[in-house]
C-alpha cells in the first residue's frame, strides 16, 4: 500500500483571495496575501472580480491549482463570494479562528508573518 498522499491539483497557479475589510483583521488579510504574492507563494488575486463575475477573473479562477480564502472575521465574506459564485473547492482560513479578535489584531510584521506562515503550510500539497 502506497502511504505517498496523491496530489490532485490542476496546472494552473495557485490562487489566493483576501477580504481586505474595513476592520484591522482586514488588513492583516490584504497584507499578508500580498506578503505570499511576493514571496511567488500564491498569486493574490481580486475577490470583487469574483463577486462582480468578470468572465477573465472567473475563467483563470476555475483555471487555478488551489485556492486560498483569507477572511478576517467570522462574517466569511470572502467564502460567501466565491460561494455565491459557484467555487467550492478552496482552503479557507479566518483568522477569527487562530485567535486573532478585530479591533485588537493591529498588521504588525509579526502578525502578518503570522498568517502568512499559517497559509504557507496550508498550502504545502502543492508548493
Amino acid at each position: 500500500m502506497n502511504a505517498t498522499p496523491t496530489c490532485t491539483c490542476r496546472s494552473g497557479p495557485t490562487l489566493i483571495f483576501a477580504c481586505s475589510g474595513a476592520a484591522d483583521v482586514g488588513e492583516l488579510t490584504d497584507r499578508a496575501a500580498r506578503r505570499l504574492s511576493r514571496e511567488k507563494t500564491a498569486r493574490m488575486y481580486c475577490i470583487a472580480a469574483i463577486g462582480a463575475r468578470i468572465d477573465e477573473y472567473m475563467t483563470n479562477t476555475q483555471a487555478a491549482s488551489r485556492i486560498l480564502l483569507l477572511d478576517g472575521c467570522e462574517q466569511h465574506c470572502a467564502k460567501r463570494v466565491m460561494e455565491q459564485a459557484g467555487f467550492s473547492d478552496y482552503v479557507h482560513v479566518c483568522l477569527a479562528d487562530h485567535g486573532f479578535v478585530k479591533g485588537e489584531a493591529p498588521a504588525t510584521r509579526e502578525n502578518i508573518e503570522r498568517v502568512a506562515a499559517f497559509c504557507r503550510t496550508k498550502l504545502a500539497c502543492c508548493a
